[in-house]
C-alpha cells in the first residue's frame, strides 16, 4: 500500500438480541445472536487474506464481539474505544418507533428536519456523536498510515463516517444502509478519500 494510504474494513456488529423488536439500542449494552457471531466470521473470512495492523471497536459489547472474531486468528488483541459509541438515544433508548412516537409525539419529525444538531432529550445529536468520534478516528489514520486496519461500530456511527468521507450533509446520512455485519471500504491519502464499498 502506498505510504500515504490508510484502509479501513469498516464494519457493522452482527445481528443483536432484541433484533425483531426494532428497538433503540443506543448505548445500552446488548449482546449479538448466534446469527450475529455468523455474520461476524463471515467478515473474518473475507479478510483472512488482508494484512490487517489492528483491529479496533467501541467499547460496547455488540462491537467488542466482532472485534474479537475478526482478531482471533490473527494474533491480535482488539482496542475499544468509548468514541466510537452508538449515538446516546436519550428517552428512546429501550423504546421502539411507535413507542417513541406515542409517548414523544414530537421527537421523531423534529429530529427528521434536522438530523444534525436536534439533541435527543438526555441524548445525543449527530453533531455530538461526529465531534466524539471523528477525532478519534483520524488519530488513528496517522497512526496506520500506509497500512490497514478493521473497525467494528454502528450503524449511525458507520453512516457518519462515510457521510464525513463522501463529504454529505447530515440530512443525507439516513440514505445510507448499513445492514449487520456488514462491510465498508474507505481508503484515506493526506489530500483526499476515496469509498471502495458500502454495505457490503
Amino acid at each position: 500500500m502506498e505510504s500515504d494510504r490508510t484502509r479501513i474494513y469498516l464494519a457493522r456488529h452482527g445481528e443483536v438480541v432484541n433484533h425483531a423488536f426494532h428497538i433503540y439500542n443506543g448505548q445500552t449494552d446488548v449482546d449479538i445472536t448466534a446469527i450475529g457471531v455468523n455474520q461476524m466470521e463471515r467478515l473474518r473470512e473475507l479478510l483472512k487474506e488482508k494484512n490487517l495492523a489492528a483491529v479496533y471497536s467501541s467499547d460496547l459489547l455488540r462491537t467488542k464481539r466482532g472485534a474479537e472474531i475478526i482478531a482471533q486468528p490473527r494474533g491480535l488483541k482488539p482496542e475499544h474505544f468509548h468514541h466510537f459509541r452508538e449515538m446516546h438515544f436519550g428517552r428512546w433508548q429501550g423504546l421502539n418507533y411507535q413507542q417513541v412516537m406515542e409517548g414523544y409525539p414530537e421527537d421523531i419529525p423534529q429530529w427528521m428536519n434536522n438530523l444534525e444538531t436536534f439533541r435527543i432529550p438526555s441524548g445525543e445529536s449527530l453533531a455530538d456523536v461526529r465531534n466524539r468520534a471523528i477525532p478519534k478516528l483520524q488519530e488513528l489514520i496517522e497512526r496506520h498510515r500506509g497500512e490497514e486496519f478493521a473497525l467494528v461500530c454502528h450503524g449511525a456511527l458507520n453512516r457518519l463516517i462515510l457521510a464525513e468521507a463522501l463529504h454529505l450533509s447530515t440530512a443525507n446520512l439516513l440514505r445510507i444502509e448499513q445492514d449487520y455485519g456488514c462491510l465498508n471500504i474507505i481508503e484515506y491519502t493526506r489530500t483526499w478519500t476515496l469509498v471502495k464499498l458500502v454495505n457490503g
